[in-house]
């Protein structure tokens, strides 16, 4: 069966990973995927990520991070959706938890952070919130 949703799925299992204290999780891979998890990379939510090519399929192994036992992924959730999609300009990007989670914006300059897409003046489909 065919997903719907390939980043929903990651985000998923990344939230599913950090419930069950994993190191790290295993994901297909994706241009789209690797673009959100360098931004989830660069705000800090995230040790890292690697191309993974043991299996059949190409995949992306992602360094899940915690701090003091607790996961930094407090809350991650899927904004725009394949049957609702959630677009906003640079000037109405929503701002998370008072400035301290991070919106993942998908722009013509990027997959960028609700920052970044503020300093660049662009807009764009927001596909998730974290915190």
């Amino acid at each position: 069966m065919a997903m719907t949703d390939p980043l929903g799925d990651m985000l998923t299992r990344i939230r599913n990973g950090q419930q069950a204290k994993k190191d790290s999780v295993l994901s297909p891979a994706s241009k789209l995927r690797a673009n959100v998890l360098e931004v989830l990379q660069r705000e800090g939510y995230i040790r890292g990520f690697s191309e993974d090519s043991s299996g059949k399929h190409a995949a992306l192994r992602i360094e899940l991070k915690y701090f003091e036992g607790e996961p930094a992924i407090k809350h991650v959730a899927r904004v725009s959706k394949p049957g609702r999609r959630v677009y906003s300009g640079s000037k109405e990007l929503p701002i998370v938890r008072n400035g301290l989670g991070i919106t993942i914006v998908s722009t013509p300059k990027g997959v960028l952070s609700d920052n970044e897409a503020r300093s660049e003046n662009v807009g764009g489909e927001v596909l998730a919130e974290v915190f």
